[in-house]
């Protein structure tokens, strides 16, 4: 691997390195394999081969690891950034130590875990409420960096990842389309055919001396297909503090303007910056307005919390309370407010928020709480815990670039730290040796499942989904590991 997107996955958890079609009719059986419910399994994390299966027929998957995160205080990141002077960040090899295992392509997938409010904005008539439900989305996209500073590996070029989840009703498609510049390119649709999710992410790394800053690029849309509408956002700044000494800790940062295309609507969220004591960390403000810029609500919260919503008169009357003084209300966790705005209320956390709650607004989205263990699991959320199970039978299945297969992501998974090591420097030299071989030949690299083309809504480069991924044929797929 290579790069200033090395070093900048080294600690953000970001990946550096590394449509529209249609998706043909999945095989049953197939989608039984690859279905894994992460929210309702009691299993360890250890494989044995078997798939529990739960009274309502789904399946039930691990809540832990097959082996506790390996230690990193006996290194610092600072020991591998002071090689850095004079040189290029491409130059700099990380070590494991310092990743976490899961591919780039794998953490793209977890903007999936709140797809409930996909669902929600395809139910509701209003497409105010349509924008909230997709603008609660594009926060959750994000929330499970919380605390997330090691780094997913480097997905190689023309490694994939596909998820299946018929509880969710999703499948998922990725592929690493380009190794320089690192771009990977997702696909995902609903399995009733209500909304298709897709776009293509290549963020830039800035080095500032105490911190790597992640400037997101690529468009990431979604068509909700029963209203024939198409929304486009990019994702906020990510930065990752303390890389020379201290705790690493992140933010996020930055103006995201969600547009829907076929009504005018835009929603404006500022994620603000942690500033000098801190006071606005993780803090979210926005509002939604029509086409012709009247605000129709207001949207407030933190991306590591909740979100909420009022309208603007309400807010601006806050507000002017708050200069003068007046008695504020810390939100308490509400098991009847939860119940009232989400459906899967049995599944949200009892979270002890920060958030000042204006009274009478509506509660978009919480987080998810993460497992008893977290802290020993990379932090991972229960459903990024699920992401790399391996089943019995699943090999035959999958794509033989499927990151699932990696090596050393699986032993680093499995805690044998220094056979992943061999691993990743071996399949690193192999993509330099195919890499060379193509110059060689002259030979231009051809991507699998996606290709270049023009976003239909925003008229900038994309990456499309070809199509034909679930046919399963395999057969022309690269010898990557």
């Amino acid at each position: 691997m290579n790069s200033e997107e090395e070093f900048y996955d080294a600690v953000t958890g970001f990946d550096s390195d590394n449509s529209s079609g249609d998706f043909s009719e999945a095989n049953h059986k197939v989608a039984e394999m690859l279905d894994l419910d992460p929210r309702q399994s009691n299993r360890t994390g250890e494989h044995n081969g078997e798939t529990e299966i739960q009274e309502n027929g789904l399946k039930r998957h691990r809540t832990s690891l097959p082996a506790p995160m390996f230690s990193r205080s006996d290194f610092s990141v600072w020991s591998i950034l002071k090689k850095c002077i004079g040189l290029e960040l491409s130059k700099i090899t990380m070590p494991i130590v310092f990743n976490e295992p899961l591919s780039f392509l794998q953490r793209i997938t977890e903007y999936m875990e709140h797809i409930y409010l996909i669902n929600k904005a395809c139910s509701q008539a209003d497409p105010l409420e349509r924008m909230q439900a997709v603008a609660a989305f594009a926060v959750s996209a994000v929330a499970s960096q919380w605390e997330r500073t090691g780094k997913p590996f480097n997905p190689l070029l023309g490694e994939t990842y596909e998820l299946t989840r018929e509880d969710l009703g999703f499948r998922f498609i990725s592929e690493q389309v380009s190794h320089h510049p690192p771009i990977s390119a997702f696909y995902s649709e609903g399995l009733n055919k209500d909304f298709i999710f897709h776009g293509s992410i290549y963020p830039k790394l800035k080095f500032w001396g105490k911190s790597i800053e992640a400037e997101p690029r690529g468009t990431i849309t979604l068509e909700l297909l029963k209203h024939n509408e198409a929304y486009t956002w990019t994702n906020p700044t990510c930065c990752v503090h303390n890389v020379i000494i201290g705790k690493l800790w992140l933010e996020q940062y930055g103006t995201v303007e969600i547009v829907n295309h076929s009504t005018g609507d835009k929603c404006v969220l500022n994620f603000k910056p942690c500033g000098l004591f801190g006071k606005e960390l993780h803090r979210v403000e926005g509002y939604i307005q029509d086409k012709n810029r009247k605000k129709l609500c207001v949207i407030y919260g933190k991306w590591t919390e909740c979100l909420w919503c009022t309208d603007p008169t309400t807010y601006e009357t806050y507000k002017k309370n708050e200069k003068r003084g007046g008695e504020q209300k810390k939100l308490k966790p509400s098991e009847d407010v939860i119940k009232s705005e989400n459906d899967e209320a049995d599944d949200m956390p009892e979270v002890q928020d920060t958030v000042q709650f204006i009274p009478g607004s509506k509660l978009l989205w919480r987080i998810n709480c993460r497992p008893p263990n977290s802290s020993q699991m990379y932090n991972f959320t229960s459903f990024a815990v699920s992401l790399n199970e391996l089943e019995k039978g699943m090999e035959a299945i999958l794509a033989p670039t499927d990151c699932r297969l990696r090596p050393d992501i699986r032993n680093m998974e499995n805690g044998n730290m220094d056979v992943a090591s061999k691993e990743k420097e071996r399949l690193e030299e192999k993509q330099r040796a195919a890499c060379k071989e193509r110059a060689k030949d002259e030979v231009e690299w051809q991507t699998r499942w996606f290709h270049q083309g023009t976003n239909p809504y925003t008229g900038t480069a994309d990456w499309l989904y070809s199509g034909g991924y679930f046919d399963r044929n395999f057969s022309d797929c690269p010898d990557i590991y």
